[in-house]
C-alpha cells in the first residue's frame, strides 16, 4: 500500500502540473497576451472543475482516485485503449496549443460576445456532465478495462440514465466549444479530429462492455443511446 501511495502521489503531481496547471494556461503562455479574458475564463473553469470534481469523487469513492492516479499502469487494459486514451488526453492539449498560436499570429476568428457566452455555457455544461459521471461511477477509469478487483458492475444511475457514455458526451461538448470561446478556426481542426477519436472510443468501449461486463447488454436495452440522444 505504501508503494502504491508513493506512485499515486508522484503520478498525480505530474498530472496536476501538466494537465491541470500548465495545459489550461497554454493559450496564454503561447500567445503571451495576458489580457485575453476568454483564455482566463477557460483556465478558471478547467482548474476549478478538476478540483471540485476530484474532491467530490474522492469523498464518495476514494479508490477511484487511486485508479485514475495509476493511469497507464492499471492491469488488463484493452490494447486499443492504450493508444486511444493518450490520444484523447493530448488531443485536448493540442486544441489549446492551436488556439494559443492562432491568437499569437491572428486570431483567425473574432466571434461575438453572444457566441462566446454560449460557448462558456457549453464548456461549463460539458465539464459539469463529465464531473457528474465521474462522481456517480466509481469505475470511471482512465483506461477501458474490467475492474474485477473492485467488483465492477453496471452503473445505471445519474447521467447514465440518459446515455451510456455521459463522460464522453461532456468531453465532446467541451472540446467543440473551446475554439469558439478562444476565437480560433484553427483549433476546430484538432477538435474535430478528437471528436472522431471519442466516437471511435465510445463504439469500441460499448462493444467491449457488452461482451465482458455482466448485465451491460440488458442495460443497452434500457438505455438505447451511446452518445447522442435520439441519434446514436
Amino acid at each position: 500500500m505504501e508503494d502504491n501511495t508513493k506512485i499515486i502521489t508522484l503520478r498525480m503531481m505530474i498530472m496536476l502540473l501538466v494537465f491541470i496547471v500548465v495545459a489550461p494556461l497554454l493559450p496564454l503562455l503561447i500567445s503571451w497576451r495576458w489580457s485575453w479574458w476568454e483564455a482566463w475564463v477557460y483556465a478558471a473553469i478547467s482548474f476549478v472543475g478538476f478540483v471540485v470534481s476530484r474532491y467530490l469523487a474522492g469523498r464518495r469513492h476514494p479508490e477511484l482516485l487511486v485508479e485514475r492516479g495509476q493511469y497507464l499502469q492499471n492491469p488488463n487494459p484493452e490494447p486499443w485503449d492504450q493508444y486511444l486514451s493518450p490520444l484523447s488526453a493530448w488531443g485536448g492539449v493540442l486544441i489549446l496549443v492551436a488556439a494559443g498560436f492562432d491568437m499569437r499570429w491572428g486570431p483567425s476568428a473574432q466571434f461575438g460576445l453572444v457566441i462566446k457566452i454560449i460557448a462558456i455555457i457549453l464548456v461549463l455544461g460539458g465539464y459539469a456532465l463529465g464531473a457528474y459521471a465521474l462522481i456517480v461511477n466509481q469505475y470511471f477509469s482512465g483506461l477501458v478495462r474490467i475492474q474485477v478487483e473492485h467488483g465492477h458492475h453496471v452503473i445505471n444511475s445519474g447521467p447514465y440514465r440518459w446515455v451510456r457514455h455521459p463522460g464522453y458526451v461532456g468531453a465532446l461538448v467541451t472540446y467543440l466549444s473551446i475554439p469558439f470561446l478562444l476565437d480560433s478556426w484553427w483549433a476546430l481542426l484538432p477538435a474535430f479530429l478528437l471528436s472522431i477519436i471519442i466516437f471511435l472510443r465510445t463504439f469500441l468501449e460499448d462493444q467491449f462492455l457488452q461482451e465482458k461486463l455482466p448485465g451491460y447488454k440488458r442495460y443497452t436495452k434500457e438505455i438505447r443511446y451511446r452518445l447522442i440522444p435520439w441519434i446514436w
